[in-house]
């Protein structure tokens, strides 16, 4: 019988990078590590790695989001593989991308592994990316775009209990255009998709607004009869 190789060796033509979108403070994020070796050593690049032949590529892109970063016990949805036969400087190395939306309140970001640093920037300010990442960071942000005009996928980004203007702020970040506010909300209250909480805002210096909070029930059912989000 052929030997295999041990299940903890790596796959060195297979690579995992995740694209991780956050948002605070009005604005949309992604975050980033910077190498600590190898022929990257200094650069930043999305987060990712090898695969090893012991585990699935949803695995690997989850330890490898927790090694690099402190973040883990989220859902990452994978986007499309990256191929370019030069993507690589030394060899041919295809790359499985995924991505995901989280609150960066959520999450202290701890490097470690081969990351020396780790940090949130703006997407519109972000420093020189290594490879192709600037190609897969754009792809990730395309396809966010499109997602956020038809399911109400933003939510993931806010807290538990949010207003209707940092909800408007989200998806204006995200889509990079001011919304009309009595038009944004007709369409949210025609969807059904909130529930008051009840409560106002506390300890803020401007007037204090209602809370909300995402209703998953309906969401779920409204997909499964093909729900179109229409911003």
């Amino acid at each position: 019988m052929e030997n295999l190789p041990h299940p903890d060796t790596i796959i060195d033509a297979l690579s995992i990078d995740c694209v991780i979108f956050g948002f605070k403070d009005g604005r949309l994020d992604i975050l980033l590590v910077k190498h600590g070796e190898g022929i990257s050593a200094g650069k930043w690049a999305l987060p990712g790695g090898w695969i090893t032949y012991g585990e699935s590529v949803d695995d690997a892109a989850k330890r490898l989001l927790n090694s690099l970063t402190g973040i883990r016990d989220i859902y990452l949805e994978q986007l499309k593989a990256f191929g370019d036969p030069n993507r690589y400087p030394s060899r041919r190395v295809v790359t499985v991308a995924y991505y995901a939306l989280v609150n960066e309140e959520n999450y202290a970001l701890i490097p470690g592994f081969t990351a020396s640093d780790a940090q949130w920037f703006s997407i519109h300010d972000l420093p020189p990316l290594i490879y192709d990442h600037d190609q897969i960071l754009d792809y990730g942000y395309r396809q966010l775009k499109h997602k956020v005009r038809h399911e109400p996928i933003g939510f993931n980004l806010l807290p538990a209990k949010f207003t209707l203007l940092q909800l408007q702020e989200l998806y204006e970040a995200i889509l990079e255009t001011k919304l009309d506010k009595s038009n944004f909300r007709r369409k949210l209250a025609k969807m059904k998709l909130l529930i008051d909480c009840k409560e106002k805002q506390k300890d803020v210096s401007h007037r204090a607004a209602e809370l909300y909070k995402f209703d998953k029930r309906v969401y779920v059912t409204l997909r499964k009869n093909g729900m179109v989000f229409g911003l």
